[in-house]
Parts: structure tokens; sequence; C-alpha cells
């Protein structure tokens, strides 16, 4: 029993450990594997305005799986998604201190097909879990937004439901907008609705009208274009060392009727240009892909860096979600073309939640089979470790036993002889050894009496009437034992059992309440 509980306490000491570590530890390390983006040849950090990127988080809803919103499996995934995207937002992404936060799209999943009642609870969701309901008064950080395919739908749908349109620019703001971080230019637009099929859409123009407003020559400032959608690139473009997925090519479906597009992966060639040549950006940012992906678009004014963002969800087909950390600072010089200093990004990857999870189910499986299987009395109860030990004490008392006798063999007198010359000689005094003993013989005590065998005619021989005794009873016994089935190993596996379940009860009391109170630490408003 000594064994058991000195496993069970060692269980309970790892259990702790991980969850320590799954549940909080996971993002600090997150954290501290990340930091600002900086240059060293420029000396006025501090003038950069510090941006954290944020791309698809999407929140899970009743469209996601087609289960319904009263549904357990949907709620117990909702609530564990939504967990893991507040604890990156707090701990891994809010202790850099950004002056902005920037959300590339795709706030909710099914945003388009839901109920005002649904997109309202998903809205309560978002808010909750980028600390948006939480009141900082030492501290205001202001936030932009992008909308996505997933917000608004794509032309096909919202040219015949208006109403989501309106819906999402009450909560979100304007869907085509310019702000400034430091003298950088950030262009937000409506990708849904730069290619969208009808010519004349009244949406799809305004978006066109806001863009050429923005000529270069309006300002001096380098630009970064926002936009969901990435930019057009030939099909089976290198992603770069960061994307974890393979690499999704360009598909666009469009409705009947020249109603407009119901899906596309990037813009088509012809708008990803037009923008380029308008904008003349420094920098794109897209997400919409789930996946990290680092392209060039060549222009005629020169190389063009896009970084497509990883979602942040670990439920939207990423292993490996992610968030940008951008630092735009003051330009060198009005034609300065060092992209270094006028715009920094650093890519930064949050906990494999996945993996974490997949690791708590080894662990179990392994807790359980060591209480199964491990022995009463230690490991030292094996045959084989029993038989390991002897081998050690066998070896060891080999050894000693020879060194003892080299000892005894250097031990003992010596004189001093002298030969006809006159020099002097060590030589060692002659001992005489007792007689051992033969093979056939045995020394009793320390007198001189033998015991030798005797003729095989005088060894006793076994009477035949306890032979057969014994033989009667050796037979009952093993009727017995076939008759009745063994009840010492059924209070074996019973105790076994009991034991095991005794463990995992102290396992548990130990550890549940600390998975509790990680869980509800990082879910209550502070």
């Amino acid at each position: 029993m000594q064994s058991a509980t000195r496993l069970t306490l060692l269980l309970c000491a790892t259990w702790a450990a991980t969850v320590l570590y799954g549940e909080m530890g996971a993002y600090w390390a997150s954290y501290l594997a990340c930091s600002w983006p900086s240059s060293p040849s420029v000396s006025t950090q501090n003038n950069h305005v510090k941006i954290a990127v944020v791309a698809d988080p999407q929140l899970m809803d009743s469209t996601s799986f087609g289960l319904p919103s009263s549904s357990i499996a949907l709620q117990a995934a909702e609530f564990y998604t939504d967990l893991n995207m507040r604890r990156s937002f707090q701990s891994a992404i809010l202790p850099f201190k950004p002056d902005v936060v920037l959300f590339l799209g795709d706030h909710f999943d099914g945003g388009p097909y839901m109920s005002d009642e649904e997109w309202q609870e998903s809205l309560f969701r978002f808010k909750h879990i980028f600390s948006l309901n939480e009141q900082r008064a030492k501290q205001h950080v202001p936030i932009y937004y992008l909308s996505g395919n997933h917000d608004i739908g794509y032309s096909a749908f919202f040219s015949v439901h208006p109403e989501v349109l309106s819906r999402y620019e009450k909560e979100f703001g304007k869907r085509n907008y310019q702000f400034s971080a430091g003298k950088v230019d950030f262009v937000v637009i409506d990708a849904q609705t730069l290619d969208a099929g009808a010519k004349k859409s009244k949406e799809r123009s305004s978006s066109w009208e806001f863009i050429k407003t923005l000529s270069p020559g309006n300002t001096s400032n380098p630009k970064v274009l926002l936009t969901h959608i990435p930019l057009y690139r030939p099909d089976n473009t290198p992603c770069g060392p960061h994307r974890s997925s393979p690499v999704i090519n360009q598909r666009v479906s469009y409705a009947a009727l020249d109603q407009g597009i119901t899906y596309q992966n990037y813009l088509t060639k012809e708008t990803s240009d037009l923008l380029l040549s308008l904008l003349k950006p420094v920098l794109v940012l897209s997400g919409h892909d789930h996946d990290q992906c680092t392209v060039v678009h060549s222009t005629p004014f020169g190389p063009v860096t896009e970084h497509t963002l990883g979602t942040i969800s670990w439920q939207q087909g990423n292993l490996y979600p992610s968030f940008m950390l951008l630092s735009a600072g003051p330009k060198l010089s009005q034609n300065s073309t060092d992209l270094k200093h006028e715009v920094m990004t650093n890519l930064c990857f949050l906990p494999k939640q996945t993996h974490i999870y997949i690791w708590y189910i080894c662990q179990f499986a392994v807790t359980i089979l060591l209480l199964v299987f491990w022995p009463t009395n230690g490991l030292s109860s094996l045959p084989y470790m029993s038989t390991f030990v002897s081998f050690m004490r066998s070896v060891g008392a080999e050894l000693f036993s020879r060194t003892k006798e080299k000892n005894d063999e250097d031990d003992g007198e010596y004189e001093m002889v002298f030969d006809a010359e006159g020099s002097m000689h060590l030589v060692k005094k002659a001992v005489a050894k007792a007689p051992s003993a033969t093979s056939d013989s045995r020394t009793l005590g320390r007198g001189s009496v033998v015991a030798r065998a005797t003729a095989g005619k005088h060894q006793l021989e076994p009477d035949s009437s306890i032979l057969v005794e014994m033989g009667s009873e050796t037979a009952s016994d093993d009727a017995a034992k076939v008759a009745r089935p063994s009840k010492s190993k059924v209070r074996k596996v019973l105790q076994r059992l009991f034991r095991v379940i005794q463990s995992i009860v102290v396992i548990a009391a130990l550890n549940v309440p600390l998975y509790m109170m990680l869980l509800f630490k990082d879910w209550i408003d502070h």
C-alpha cells in the first residue's frame, strides 16, 4: 500500500503541473516567445505606434455544425473555443500593451444567416471574449474592424438581404474608411463588394469611389492596405515557412442571372492590380485563408509584401493559431523606400490547443494503466527487478571478495635476508595453510572429526504407507481446486479495482478544483 500511495501522490503532482501549464503556462510561454518588431538603426522606437492584429475569430454558432442552439455539444464547443480565444487575447496579446487593436474580419461564423436574436448573442460573446465589455479606466485602446464574408456575406446575399449590412454597420461602423497610426495611413476596404459581379451594384460603386479618392498624391504618408479577402496570386504560389496546411488556389463562384458572387478565395487579378496601382501600399494585410501566407506582388512601383494572417481560433482548421504585432513609425524621408523603418511586423504564435487536449487524453490513459498494473509492493516485487537486484548484489559481492583476497595476499610478515655480497632482500615468510576439505567430506566445528558420506545401501528409504497417504491428500486437494473457483483471485481483482478508484478520486479531488479555478479565473470579467 505504501507503493500505491507514492504513485498516487506522484500522479497528483504530475497532473497539477500539466493543468497549470496547459491552462495558464502555455499562454505565458507564447507571450515570452514574441516581441514587438524593432530595428537597431532606429533610435526613436518610442515614437512607433504599436498595433496588435487579429484575424478570423469566427465565433461558432448553430450554423457551424448544423446543431440546434440548445445542443450540449454545441454549447461545450462554443465555451471552450471562446475560452481559448479569451485567454489568448488577455494573456498573450494584451500584455504587450498595444496602442491599437485591429480585427481583419470574420468576427462571426454564420453572421449573414443568423436571426437578430442569435446575432446579438454572438455579439455579446464577441465583446466578452475580447474584453470590449470591460471599462478600462487607465487605458483606452482604439479598435478597428474589417467586414468579412462570414459577417455580411457576398454580393449575391447582401444584394437580396441589405439588412445584414445595416446590422453590421450599426455595431462596427463603416465598411470602407481610413485611419492613421503614427505617420502611416491604414486603408480599410470591404473586399466582398469589389468583385460584386453586377457591374451596376450600389455597394460596388461606393467602394470603388472611396478607393479612388485615396490617390497617393493626397498624402505623403505610406499606406497599408487592409482587406479581408487576399489579393490575387497564381495557383500553387508558395506561402513561406509559417504555413501548416496546403496552399489554397483561386476559386470564384457566381450566382445565376448575374446576381453576384457567392464565394471566392482571392480577389480577381484585375481587381488586385487596380487596387495596387491606385493605392500604392507599402504593405497588405489580409485574412480569410485561416492560415499564414506571405507573398510578394510585383508592381511597376516596386515589390509589395502581403501578409495573410492565420486565425486566432483553434477550431477553424489551423493547428497553429497566430496574431501579428505591427509597429508603425515615422518615415525617414519623403522619398524613402526603406520599409523596415516605416512598417515593421512580427508574426506570433499562440498555444497549440489541440495538442494540449491530446496531451490530456494521453496522460489520462497512462494514468489508468499505471494505477491498474502497478505492483502492490512496488517495482521491486517484479520478477525481472528481483533478478536484476540479485545479479547486482552478486557482482558486488564477487568484486568485494576479490579485493579482500588481494588484500590478504598483500598482508603478511617479511624478513631481511643478506646474500653473499652483503645486499639486503625482503622475503615474505611462509605461512602454513590449513588443510581444505575435499569434495566428499565436511568439517564439523573446529575439531578433527570428519563426517563422510555413507554408502548408498545405508540410505533411508521412504515408507510406502506415507507415500500412499500423501498421494491421496494431493489428489483430494487438486479435486477441491477444480471443484470451486479461487476466491483469492477474485479478492485481488476487487482490491485492485478499489485501489484504482480510490486513487482516481484522490487525484480528481486535488486537480479538478484547480482546473475549475483556472477556468473561471479567465472567463469572468475583471
